[in-house]
Order: C-alpha cells, then structure tokens, then sequence
C-alpha cells in the first residue's frame, strides 16, 4: 500500500532544485517539493510526502491526527515508514 505521510520540514537543501529535508515519524531524508513551487515553504512547515515527493503543505493539526491515524493501521504505516527509510534523491 502506498500512503502519502506527514513529514515536516527539516531544512531546504537546495531551493534552485527545490529540495527540502523533511522527518518522518524520526527518520530524515530529502524530498522533491517542487510540486509545491507557490508555497512558501520552510524549516517547521508540514508537507504530505508521496514517493519523494511533497504532495501538499498541512498545516500541524492535520499532520498530527492524519499520524495517529496511520498509527492505528499498524502493519501499513510500518511498511509505509520502512519504504520511506528507504528512498532518496540525490
């Protein structure tokens, strides 16, 4: 199952690539947020992150119950944390 999961924003690495390091649930990776070039995005903001790509910024309240939802789905937020662990840009 592929989820889009809250992240938040970490720092952005590159604004002329449009990349920003978000964390998730403890683990950081960088991420494409291009998708979101009309938001002013920055270091605290909270994205929905989809295969490495930021889908659309949320604002805290929304990330924290979307969380603790995925939480309660148990077998796929683990894997859904797992395959992110496991992707990045360079």
């Amino acid at each position: 199952m592929c989820l889009g999961i809250p992240g938040q924003v970490v720092e952005i690495v590159d604004a002329e690539q449009s990349l920003a390091k978000v964390e998730v649930s403890g683990v950081r990776r960088t991420i494409s947020v291009r998708l979101l070039a009309g938001e002013r995005l920055g270091a605290g903001d909270w994205v929905l992150v989809h295969v490495g790509f930021a889908m659309a910024k949320i604002d805290e309240k929304e990330a924290e119950a979307t969380l603790a939802a995925m939480r309660r789905l148990g077998q796929a937020y683990d894997d859904e944390i797992e395959a992110f662990q496991a992707t990045s840009i360079v």
